[in-house]
């Protein structure tokens, strides 16, 4: 029942997301849509290309597609997503520009818009419904239909799986997701983040909900937050280095830090929201509550 009311649920709102964020030229000459030239931005859009096996189309990239690792090697790179150029993105000859909702600046999106390329943008929404949303419209965009629909039943069978985990936990933790420590100061994702949203998925409470948005803490409000466990982005460049935010200060009269928890997870398979998004709120709640790997080992599931 749940795959059932999730993907009535994805159906209607793709359809309304389809309505605005789909833009193509209105000429004639335009009217068959050429998808031979894609530029993708965002890393959740890249994922969604690749998995609808639309590889091959793809001319330039975001430098947030990290995943598949090949796509850097591969595509030519049009910068950060909210750094672009009109004249780096449009120097790559696309026929067709495939960008998240949150590229930037404003006015370059707004040039790109303007400009004779189709602009396909895709929202941001942090939810098994928004995931399928995604994968539709820009299957919608490209002509991928019979893939899209295999891999939105493959995401509804991850979130499915996910939610009889979650009903396995009896008591959920309080964790906070630290973004950056600059200065000694840690900032945080509170309500309406990425972050918050994998920890509801992933059944623990977000020790900082009452704060909205991404915002530095100061050293007493850490400890007034009572984290169970902290969560940080994986570096590999700089390693191990995570490990030193429960010696911080701010964090060393947490029970994290008493109980040594602190969680390390690829940033854009943690928030990205694309095709394993389910996989990685899978992944952060087997971290959180190892337990319930022996339990499912043992069911069969």
């Amino acid at each position: 029942m749940m795959a059932s009311s999730y993907r009535t649920r994805a159906a209607a709102l793709t359809l309304a997301a389809c309505l605005t964020a789909v833009t193509w030229p209105a000429r004639a000459e335009d009217s068959a849509k050429d998808t031979s030239r894609i530029v993708s931005i965002g890393g959740d859009v890249t994922e969604i290309l690749y998995a609808l096996n639309a590889a091959p189309k793809v001319v330039a990239i975001d430098t947030t597609s990290t995943y598949p690792a090949s796509a850097l090697k591969e595509k030519a790179s049009v910068g950060y997503m909210r750094a672009l150029s009109t004249e780096g993105v449009l120097s790559t000859n696309p026929s067709v520009i495939i960008a998240a909702a949150d590229a930037g600046p404003p006015e370059v999106v707004s040039a790109l818009k303007a400009s004779t390329i189709p602009y396909v943008e895709v929202p941001d929404d942090p939810t098994p419904d928004g995931v399928a949303a995604k994968i539709r419209i820009i299957a919608e965009a490209i002509g991928a239909g019979t893939d899209a629909e295999a891999l939105t039943k493959k995401v509804a069978a991850d979130f499915e799986a996910l939610s009889s985990r979650k009903a396995r936990i009896k008591k959920p933790l309080r964790v906070l997701f630290v973004l950056a420590v600059r200065d000694g100061r840690a900032t945080v994702a509170g309500r309406g983040t990425s972050a918050d949203a994998i920890f509801s998925l992933a059944g623990a409470e977000n020790a900082a909900a009452e704060i909205n948005g991404y915002k530095p803490l100061a050293d007493e409000a850490a400890i007034d937050l009572a984290p169970d466990v902290i969560v940080a982005m994986s570096n590999p460049v700089r390693g191990n280095e995570a490990h030193m935010m429960l010696k911080l200060p701010m964090f060393r009269g947490t029970p994290a830090a008493a109980n040594n928890r602190l969680v390390e997870m690829d940033g854009n398979y943690l928030l990205n929201f694309g095709p394993r998004a389910g996989e990685a709120a899978r992944d952060l709640m087997l971290a959180l509550y190892p337990e319930l790997g022996a339990a499912t080992q043992g069911s069969g599931q």
